[in-house]
């Protein structure tokens, strides 16, 4: 839907240089980590925002009272008051019930069950309050300021603690059956693989997820390797520390990124080949690596295994939006919500 067509309650407002926009909109983007805040409008304007870490306490009821306290000072920072919203967007990781708007229990926000968030946040503020799962936040993120800006059919996968996926088809965010589609990281690339925390075995997440990866470092560096010496050792590897051996040309982290990229490129040409879409995009772990370490390699690994025609046609880049995608996240859940399209 076209701003032009928006229902009166959005109270459409010329701007200066023609066109319409609609009011302010609140996004809350929630992950076990971090947690951003953000008012801004249609056009990616951001007035003002708020970030700290989540610092969950494993009482929802706690945990969900605090967020609203920031939200209301955040507004008084900005100027602005809940009246001047048009709509509150919050992107949360699944699973989710997003048309009863409550988190049902996500494995990276203890002690969040059955947790009615919409209904919280929509009694606190009086405004219309619209629920998506991160990785689809993400997508319509980078679809609308990001890196997929100006495309129709784009899929976006987020490369952090796990592997999730978003959709946008045809200019459209597709959520499938159950909201479940783009969930790629749990699509097989072993049969009979690696254990995931899904309670499948061989999934996309349990070979480049970063919390899998992080474990299986931790337990097979060498003493001897780069990568252990920069974590201060093995207890604390991560995945960045591989990033920075590589880049040291540490033998061992060397091979575990040949070993991350093969098994992503298994998961893309998947993806390539059901959807066909103009351009794939990463984020985290995939941009941190880089174009000589990552990006590269892949689109070598995807060209070898996909028809001529696809791998012309199908960019493989990285995320753009870095840091501000906290800011960005919950402002599109929102817009996604009110039916408001990219061309407003």
């Amino acid at each position: 839907m076209r701003a032009r067509d928006a229902p009166a309650h959005l109270r459409l407002r010329f701007r200066a240089n023609g066109g319409f926009s609609i009011p302010l909109l609140l996004g809350i983007d929630i992950g076990g980590s971090k947690l951003g805040l953000a008012v801004g409008d249609d056009a990616g304007r951001v007035r003002a925002r708020l970030r700290r870490p989540a610092q969950l306490c494993g009482d929802a009821e706690s945990d969900v009272a605090r967020l609203i306290r920031d939200a209301a000072q955040l507004l008084e920072r900005a100027g602005s008051a809940p009246h001047d919203l048009a709509a509150i967007g919050v992107s949360v990781p699944g699973p989710l019930d997003r048309e009863r708007g409550v988190i049902l229990a996500p494995p990276n926000l203890p002690g969040w069950r059955d947790v009615p968030l919409r209904d919280r946040i929509a009694a606190a503020f009086d405004r219309p309050v619209y629920l998506e799962n991160d990785a689809n936040a993400a997508a319509l993120a980078e679809w609308r300021f990001g890196a997929a800006a100006g495309l129709s059919d784009v899929v976006y996968l987020t490369m952090s603690t796990g592997v999730g996926g978003g959709l946008i088809l045809g200019g459209r965010l597709h959520r499938g059956q159950a909201d479940c589609a783009g969930e790629i990281g749990h699509a097989p690339v072993e049969w009979d693989g690696e254990a995931c925390r899904c309670g499948l075995s061989g999934c996309l997440e349990a070979y480049v997820g970063g919390a899998a990866w992080t474990r299986r470092l931790r337990e097979r560096t060498p003493a001897a390797s780069r990568v252990a010496t920069l974590a201060g050792g093995r207890a604390a590897i991560t995945p960045e520390h591989v990033v920075r051996a590589a880049r040291a040309g540490d033998a061992f982290a060397l091979e575990e990124l040949r070993r991350f990229v093969d098994y992503l490129a298994r998961g893309i040409v998947r993806v390539v080949f059901t959807l066909a879409p103009e351009a794939v995009v990463l984020g985290t772990i995939a941009v941190a690596a880089g174009e000589d370490l990552c990006f590269a390699p892949l689109r070598e690994r995807v060209t070898a295994h996909t028809w001529p025609v696809l791998a012309r046609s199908v960019r493989i880049v990285p995320a753009a939006l870095g840091e501000r995608l906290s800011d960005y996240a919950g402002i599109c859940a929102a817009l996604e919500g009110l039916g408001v399209g990219r061309d407003a």
